[in-house]
Formats: structure tokens, C-alpha cells, sequence
């Protein structure tokens, strides 16, 4: 036993270093997109990210920046790396734990053959999830899913600890171990609670006899322990804590937070008192059931660390959650929206109508002042469900929910439309219902991603359901094209797809023959891995109640669940060496084939897969894209972005790399916000506060959440003066609504508001040149009949800024927040510069750069040439994804917008220049798999290099051949239609420019594609 002990040890350790190497070598080595960027900052300097936080998280973080200030970014990712080496770890001790029991012998000795099977489904298991899709992902990002799946790993090794020890005197420290990890896990991620079920179903086998009536009641008491901590510990704790804090503010006019210390003192008070008092009368449960809610509180207790930084004020600090009200509405994650779970409405219900709920209080004048209340949606019961699936009323969502269900007939159900006529609506039936939770959420949100870790992978393009892109494949001929077409027929790009994983399906019938084997040797041992396989999977389903076009990939949630399928990849060794032993004689040789090949075939063959789209080194580009972004403007700028991916990079190279830091950066999806718009006020480094009339106590809550616009003046209206009518308070301004129960609202009284040129203060701050024809002012016109908090921000700015500061609309922000203003935006690369002059009249025939448009072209050009950086684009050695493709496109625009603005001045020369510079900077696939490409082709045309154009046509139009005969070839043709399009297009497009250049011998050739497809 002890050989076993020191094999064990010595083994994990090595398991764990196979894992630590793997992914320090292909850890990105600055920001990823997405929350990574967020998250790193945050860390370094123990900001306040997005809710609902992960305070534990940043905590570790910081430790790790500490030892690298000059990189923090690439420490985070080392910090992910060695979490999921560790998970490695403890999963390896987990298997060879469990495996023990499948081959205990009474007198504690193990045969050679029980140490290979042992020991090589431990190292098969551990390394198949290693080298798993989804975990790796993970496991090389500064994201918080990697130090979530070490909690996971670890209380769950501590309850098969605890299990090998119950018998023990102090076996049950393992227990309060486990409550405290889970109490530092809340700080992480909420994941790791879905491990409870799991192992109260260890403590019952162990303690109590089994029977049927007790695995009822064990899981029960297992679902009702998950419960508790979920609804009850953790959002209670700070509920009742407000309580005190609203009689100690209000009441006894104590300072801001006094309420919640004297809460936290008397109940920390109290559980110390319970716990002595349970100890000295010998109540041994309840003793342990006191001491195991006291230090998970005590773990999450991290959380005071973000009423802590949030009351510091720093300068991201979202939220602003540095009081308890606050703090609820962050955890709550109030600013996403709610989605209904048990019961709610179909996506076609009629408007609801609303109720006033809980009310909502802002910390003003001293005080907890009720500004709104929280509304309380009541739907038509008719179109109200049980386990409602269907119920998003967002954008396409409806019709998605009819493709998923294959054309629904629903019941009908006469009601009234929004003009009061009566209409008959068809809701769907509930069986309906729950073919899309089959169909979609768990078939393609989860199935799909199980299938790309254990069966292969089409390709890294986000899937919504198409045939061709992001389905799972096996690399099994006659599966994958009875389901997703000829795939002899893929085109190169789709080949080359470096997420083009096939594993044959290997792990996955190996996982399946594991599974059967452990069902059939140790039932006890099946069902708590099982639990742990549901729960971190298929009920994970059911509470995100996901709905359609999800904005990017979400398998990272589902990562426990392949962490718990990876204990049956392991068992699956032991399933093929006592199957093996049936055929050859000699057990030792047995085991030592059946290890051998599962090693081989199953982790091996998923590293060879997956190695070159987990491969993140070298890969430069959020940090990069940040770089130019800011890069884009002038000195003391202000820049409003919109998403996730043209925000967190920006804030991350100016908070932790300190790249222009005289940069504000406005994000207009938080703009809406009231704490947001707070933070405005507020000066940060280098920059100064924004000049804005909106204050906290002008926005708390729903007030001008929404502002009518009324055009009872016939001629513009002063922007200022506008604006000041807005801000008032005086009943005089505002009109009759029924927006949440207001009887008045906010309203600007005129459709047309003018903003007046300050031209001295314009050409002090760069925004115009001595001797531009600027104008007197500038009009903006509102559409619509109201506008939104975040589009009354943009005004607010405007009206007050005096011209001092240039304000810049990143160019990826969508046109509807540009307030028709795009007629005087000056192009800088990507960023859109407003002016006060006319750079394009009409949109549809003018500009210079060839999309509607004014490209500052000699700024621009020195910006590509000289400044800008476009590291390691240029090679098919690092690894960029969909998303990271999609930044790139911006690149190219940037690039082709330069190009043309050059060309229409006559500038050839240095149009040639970033050509040369484009087809440099960019690899064939960045440059021919796009289906606007076709214009660089027309660019080499009229700079007079007819001969590099057709090179680059015959590049486009090859790649354009053979997409249309493979989606020519597909069943599912309609599936496709789109992308037909776009594909002949782009042939179509380069004939017309052979036909424009005299180029008839190209003509020829691409007319003749055209014959084929068309």
C-alpha cells in the first residue's frame, strides 16, 4: 500500500507536469477578447469588473502580477495555467481513488496488472481531459473557468478523501474543508456549487445503508442543500444585511455601511455562539452543519473586498457597488435582464402589464433614497407556461423558435393586437416547448459541444444551426456526409480550418465503455459520477434557459460536465484490458495493450487535433487591436465604443499597460446606466472628467431612461438650451406618459437640436486646421419619437464639451447611436472623427474612400505605415479563431478605405505603399476568404498593377469555385443560400473589374465560373 501511495504521488505529479508544459507553451501571451482583458486589469489593480465579480479570482491575480509587474497580462494567463494543471492533478487522484475500489483487495495488496489498469486509466482519463476542446480553451485565457474547474476538482477530491477517512476521529474536517472551498468558489464562479449533489450522495453511501427510499431522500436533501446556498445563503446574507443598513442609515443616521458591519459582527457573534454551544451539549450534526455555513461565509466573505474598491472609487468600478443595495443589484446581475425558469411567457405573449416590486434605492444626500421600483411583469395566463423555454420576443428569436421546431402549428388563442383588433395568435403547445429544450438547447447547446470534445469538430466558425459551421464531426466518412454534405468536396478554406478536429469518435466510445463498466462493478460509485455529469451539464441547461443566436460559443459552461465524462474515459481503459484479458492469457500483457493503445488513441490523438487552434503564442491581436484603436485619435480624446471586444482590450492596455491614458472611453452599452454616466464625472489619469449635466440624482433608477422627442418648435432648437430643458425638474417640462407608471416624462420639444461651432476651441484641440471651411454649426436630427439614456448621453456631451476635446465613434459602433451625424465624421483609421464641416453630402454617391465615407487619407497613411502594429498577421503559424478573424476584418477595412481615399486624390504612390503593406501584412486566408476582397483586386487595377490583380483574383475566385460547388452539392441547399450568394457575388464583382481593366483573358475565366453556378 505504501508503493501504491508513493506510485500515486509521483505519477499525479508527473500528469500534472505533462499539463503545466502543455499549456505555458500555448497560453496567449497578452489579453485574449472577450471578459480576458476586463478580467486581467481588474486583477492588477483589484478593480470592480462586471457582475456578478469574481473578487477570489482578482485576489490571486494580483498575487500573480506581483511577480511579473512588467507583463501582468501574461502572469493571469499563467495563473490559468497552472489551475488547469492542477485540476489535471486532483483529477488524476480522483480516478486512480475511484479505480482503487473497482480493484480492492481485502488484504490492501495490488497485483502488477491492478497497478497498470490503475494507474493507466488515471493517466488516460487525466490526460484526455487535458488535451479536451473546452478545457484547454480555458485553460489558456485570463478568464475565471479555469480556477472554477480547480475548485470543482478539489472538493471533489476532498469528499473522496473524506470518504476514505469517515471512519477516522477527525474525518469530518474533510466536510468543512469543502464548505469553505465552496464559499471562496462563490468569489469564482457559481459553477462549483453544482457539485453538491454529487457528493451528499458519497456522504449517504457511506454513512447510511442503501436502500431506494433513502437515494430518494438523499437526493432531495442534496437538491435542497444546492438550493439553500443558491437562493438562500448567498443572495440572503446581503438581504438581510440591507435591512440593518436601511435602519441604521435612515433610522439612527449612521454613516453609509455601519448597518451591514453591526449586521455582520451579530451574526458572526451568533454562529461562534452556536457553534460552542452545539459542541458542549455533544450535538455532533448540527455541530458540523453550524461550522460548515460559518466558513462558507467566511469564503465569501471575498466579497467585502468589492464594497471595499468599489468605495475607493477607482477607475473601473462597475456598478459602483460600494454600498448593500448596490452590491444585491451587481450579484443579482440586474443590468442583463431576468429570463423565466419555472414558470413565464411564450415569446409571442401580449405587452404585460406592470407592477410596482421591490423598491430600488440610490445612496443620495446621506441617506437610502427610493428611486424607482423594480417591476413585476404580468402576462395574459394564456400565453404563460410551466418550464418555459420559448419566451424571448427579441429580434429573430421567433422565428428561430419556429425553424427549431420545424414549423410550429401552436393552439389559437383570440386576444387583441397593439391597435385593439382582434386577432387570433397560435401559442405554442407545451410539447412544443419542450421539442425546442430538446432540440436546441440541449441537442445543439450542449449535445453539440460533448460531441466536439469527444467525437471532433467541423471547424471554429460560431454555429447557429447551419450545416456549415460549428457542428460536431467524427472524421467517419459515411457519418459526417449523411449529416453535413460530401465532405470531399470541402473547399480549402474549410479543410485548413485549424478547428477541423477529427477524433474518430475514440474518446467517446471509450468514455461510453467506461460508463458500462463502472455501472456494472460499483453502482454506488456510477450514480455519484453521474450526478456530477448532470449537474454540470444537462441542468445547467435548464437554468441558463439559453434562447437563440447566443453571441458567441458557450461551451465553457458545460466544462464540468466533460470533466465528469473524463473519470469514464479512464474507467474505459479498465472496460478494454478485462476484455483484452478474455483473448491473451497474460493479464500484465493485457493491461499493459489495452493502456498502451487508449493512451495512443484517445489522448494522444486529441493533442495531434487540438493542439493547433489551442495554440495561442504568438498571437498579439486584442492587445494590438487596443494599441490602434487608441491610436486613432488625437490628444485628450473622447471615444465611444459599443461591445465587449471594443471595449475590455482598450481598458486593458490603458490600465495596465498605460497606453494613452488621456483617452476616455465612453462605452455606449454601459451608457445607459446611471452609475455609469456617475463614473462620467469623473477624472481618470491623464483624463479629464466629461462635462455633462447628467448627474446621478437626474438619472437614478428609471428617471430619463427614456426621453420623448416632440417637435412642437418648427425651427432647431439650441443643443444646450435643450438640454437644459431635459435636466429640469420643473413640471413645466415634461409631458403625459405611460412609460413604468410615470404620469410625466422628460421631452425635448424639438426634433432638430443645433450644435454651434467654437472654432477657436476646435483648432486649439485639433479637430479642424486653420483655414477649414468650418461651419457656424452643426445640425442633429432626432428620428423616432424618443430616444434611449445612452443615445441622451452622447447629447449631454455634445452640448457641453464647447468643442475642446475631439470625440471620436469607434468604427465598429453600431450607425444607430451616430445620431445622423455621419456626414461630418472624418475617417482616422478606426476611429470617426466629428467635424464641424460637411466630409460627405450624400452618403450613397459621395466620400472618397469607396464606402459613403471621408477617409483622412494622409493620416491614415502615416498611421498604417508608421505607427499602427499588425504583429504575427502575416503567418499561418499563429492560430486566430472566427472572433479573432472578424477584428481583422476591421484591419482590412481600414487598410482598403486608405487605399481608395488615396487612388480618388490622385495619391498612387502611396496607395501602392499600403498595398504592398496589405498583402504583407495579411495571410492568403485573411485576404481571400472574405467576400469583400474582391476590392483590393480593383485597387491593383487602377494603381496600374493589372498583373498582381489577377494573381489576387484567381486566388478569390478559386476559393469562391469551390465554395459554390460544395454548397451547390448540399442537400440542406437552402441552408446555404446566403453564403451562395455571397460567393458568386464575389466572382461577379471580379469579372466586372476585369471587364473595366480590359483584362479579357480574366473576363473569361471568371465568366466562366459564372456560367456554372449561376
Amino acid at each position: 500500500m505504501q508503493n501504491f501511495k508513493k506510485l500515486n504521488l509521483i505519477i499525479g505529479w508527473f500528469t500534472f507536469a505533462i499539463a503545466s508544459v502543455v499549456y505555458l507553451m500555448t497560453i496567449e501571451p497578452t489579453a485574449s477578447f472577450w471578459d480576458c482583458g476586463e478580467f486581467i486589469a481588474c486583477g492588477y489593480k483589484l478593480l470592480v469588473g462586471h457582475p456578478p465579480g469574481a473578487p477570489m479570482f482578482l485576489v490571486i491575480a494580483r498575487l500573480f502580477t506581483m511577480f511579473n509587474s512588467a507583463n501582468p497580462a501574461v502572469m493571469v494567463n499563467i495563473m490559468s495555467a497552472l489551475a488547469s494543471s492542477f485540476t489535471i492533478l486532483f483529477l488524476f487522484w480522483s480516478l486512480t481513488h475511484l479505480m482503487m475500489k473497482l480493484y480492492h483487495q481485502k488484504d490492501g495488496s495490488y497485483s502488477a496488472y491492478d497497478y497498470i489498469v490503475i494507474f493507466g486509466s488515471a493517466i488516460v482519463g487525466s490526460l484526455a481531459y487535458t488535451f479536451s476542446d473546452t478545457f484547454w480553451f480555458s485553460a489558456v485565457e485570463g478568464e475565471v473557468y479555469a480556477m472554477s474547474s480547480l475548485f470543482t476538482a478539489v472538493v471533489f477530491w476532498c469528499i473522496l478523501k473524506w470518504e476514505s477517512e469517515s471512519e477516522q476521529t477527525y474525518a469530518n474536517r474533510w466536510l468543512v474543508l469543502i464548505a469553505y472551498l465552496m464559499g471562496l468558489s462563490i468569489g469564482v464562479h457559481l459553477l462549483n456549487l453544482l457539485a453538491i449533489p454529487a457528493m451528499v450522495m458519497v456522504y449517504y453511501f457511506k454513512k447510511y445503508t442503501v436502500t431506494v427510499k433513502g437515494v430518494i431522500y438523499a437526493s432531495l436533501a442534496s437538491v435542497i442543500i444546492l438550493a439553500v446556498s443558491l437562493y438562500g445563503i448567498i443572495p440572503w446574507t446581503w438581504k438581510v444585511g440591507s435591512w440593518f443598513e436601511l435602519l441604521f442609515v435612515n433610522g439612527f443616521g449612521a454613516p453609509y455601511n455601519m448597518g451591514l458591519v453591526v449586521f455582520a459582527v451579530l451574526l458572526f457573534a451568533a454562529l461562534g455562539y452556536a457553534i460552542w454551544y452545539t459542541y458542549k451539549n455533544g450535538k455532533q450534526l448540527l455541530n458540523i452543519i453550524t461550522l460548515c455555513v460559518t466558513v462558507m461565509l467566511i469564503g465569501y466573505g471575498s466579497y467585502a473586498m468589492i464594497i471595499i474598491r468599489s468605495a475607493a472609487n477607482p477607475s473601473m468600478d462597475q456598478n459602483n457597488p460600494d454600498n448593500v443595495f448596490n452590491l444585491m443589484s451587481y450579484l443579482n446581475r440586474d443590468q442583463y435582464g431576468d429570463r423565466p425558469l419555472f414558470t413565464g411567457q411564450y415569446f409571442n405573449a401580449p405587452a404585460p402589464s406592470g407592477e410596482d416590486g421591490a423598491p430600488i434605492y440610490a445612496a443620495l444626500n446621506g441617506k437610502y433614497e427610493v428611486v424607482d421600483h423594480k417591476t413585476k411583469y404580468v402576462y395574459d395566463s394564456r400565453f404563460t407556461t410551466m418550464f418555459p423555454r420559448m419566451f424571448s420576443s427579441q429580434g429573430d428569436h421567433a422565428q428561430y423558435y419556429k425553424t427549431w421546431n420545424g414549423g410550429y402549428k401552436g393552439k389559437p388563442v383570440r386576444t387583441k393586437n397593439d391597435r385593439g383588433e382582434n386577432e387570433v395568435v397560435y401559442v405554442p403547445t407545451f410539447s412544443e416547448n419542450l421539442s425546442f429544450f430538446f432540440t436546441y438547447q440541449v441537442g445543439f447547446m450542449y449535445m453539440r459541444y460533448f460531441m466536439w470534445n469527444f467525437a471532433g469538430r467541423q471547424n471554429d466558425q460560431q454555429g447557429h444551426g447551419e450545416v456549415t459551421h460549428g457542428n460536431w464531426i467524427s472524421g467517419i466518412p459515411f457519418i459526417d456526409n449523411a449529416r453535413l454534405g460530401d465532405q470531399s468536396l470541402l473547399p480549402d478554406s474549410m479543410k485548413e480550418n485549424k478547428g477541423r478536429n477529427r477524433l474518430y469518435m475514440l474518446p467517446l466510445i471509450l468514455g461510453i465503455a467506461g460508463m458500462f463498466f463502472q455501472y456494472n462493478r460499483n453502482k454506488k460509485d456510477f450514480t455519484v459520477v453521474a450526478l456530477l455529469f448532470f449537474f454540470t451539464g444537462i441542468a445547467i441547461v435548464m437554468y441558463l434557459n439559453q434562447s437563440p443566436i447566443q453571441p458567441r460559443e458557450r461551451d465553457y459552461a458545460y466544462a464540468g460536465s466533460f470533466y465528469a465524462f473524463a473519470f469514464w474515459i479512464g474507467i474505459g481503459v479498465a472496460a478494454l484490458a478485462e476484455g483484452l484479458r478474455k483473448l491473451i492469457k497474460n493479464p500484465v500483457a493485457a493491461g499493459s495493450i489495452a493502456f498502451v493503445l487508449s493512451l495512443l488513441f484517445v489522448p494522444c490523438l486529441m493533442a495531434k487535433e487540438n493542439w493547433d487552434d489551442h495554440d495561442r503564442s504568438g498571437r498579439y491581436l486584442a492587445r494590438d487591436f487596443a494599441y490602434n484603436y487608441l491610436n486613432s485619435c488625437k490628444e485628450e480624446s473622447v471615444l465611444f465604443t459599443y461591445g465587449d471586444n471594443d471595449t475590455f482590450p482598450l481598458w486593458y492596455i490603458q490600465e495596465v499597460e498605460g497606453v494613452r491614458t488621456d483617452v476616455r472611453i465612453m462605452n455606449l452599452s454601459y451608457a445607459s446606466a446611471d452609475w455609469y454616466i456617475e463614473q462620467m464625472h469623473q477624472a481618470y489619469y491623464k483624463s479629464k472628467p466629461l462635462p455633462m449635466t447628467l448627474t446621478l440624482d437626474k438619472v437614478a433608477g428609471s428617471r430619463r431612461a427614456i426621453v420623448l422627442v416632440q417637435n412642437r418648435l418648427n425651427e432647431p432648437l439650441d443643443l444646450k438650451k435643450a438640454m437644459d430643458f431635459v435636466v429640469s425638474d420643473e413640471p413645466s417640462t415634461k409631458a403625459r406618459s405611460n412609460y413604468r407608471g410615470q404620469d410625466a416624462i422628460s421631452y425635448f420639444p424639438a426634433k432638430t437640436l443645433r450644435l454651434e461651432t467654437k472654432l477657436e476651441n476646435a483648432e486649439k484641440a485639433g479637430i479642424v486646421e486653420k483655414g477649414d471651411q468650418v461651419l457656424p454649426y452643426i445640425d442633429i436630427n432626432l428620428g423616432g419619437n424618443y430616444i434611449y439614456r445612452n443615445t441622451l448621453a452622447i447629447l449631454d456631451l455634445l452640448a457641453n464639451f464647447n468643442w475642446e476635446r475631439p470625440i471620436y465613434w469607434g468604427v465598429t459602433v453600431p450607425s444607430s447611436y451616430n445620431s445622423g451625424l455621419e456626414k461630418h465624421f472624418k475617417g482616422e483609421g478606426f476611429a470617426n472623427l466629428l467635424v464641424p464641416e460637411v466630409m460627405v453630402e450624400d452618403r450613397r454617391t459621395g466620400g472618397n474612400d469607396g464606402y459613403g465615407s471621408y477617409t483622412n487619407s494622409d493620416s491614415v497613411y502615416e498611421r498604417i505605415m508608421n505607427l499602427y502594429t499588425f504583429r504575427n498577421l502575416n503567418t499561418d503559424e499563429v492560430y486566430y479563431d472566427e472572433n479573432c478573424m472578424r477584428m481583422i476584418a476591421t484591419y482590412r477595412n481600414a487598410f482598403t478605405r486608405c487605399i481608395f481615399a488615396l487612388i480618388n486624390e490622385g495619391k498612387n504612390d502611396k496607395a501602392k505603399d499600403v498595398l504592398n503593406k496589405y498583402m504583407d501584412t495579411f495571410t492568403k486566408p485573411q485576404v481571400s476568404y472574405f467576400y469583400s476582397a474582391s476590392s483590393i483586386v480593383d485597387a491593383f487595377h487602377f494603381v496600374g498593377e493589372h498583373e498582381r490583380a489577377n494573381e489576387v483574383s484567381d486566388m478569390i475566385a478559386n476559393d469562391a469555385e469551390q465554395q459554390l460547388r460544395f454548397y451547390k452539392s448540399l442537400k440542406r441547399r437552402g441552408e446555404v443560400e446566403q453564403e451562395y450568394g455571397y460567393a458568386l457575388q464575389n466572382v461577379m464583382q471580379l469579372a466586372q473589374s476585369a471587364k473595366r481593366n480590359n483584362q479579357a483573358d480574366q473576363e473569361k475565366k471568371l465568366n466562366d465560373i459564372l456560367s456554372m453556378y449561376r
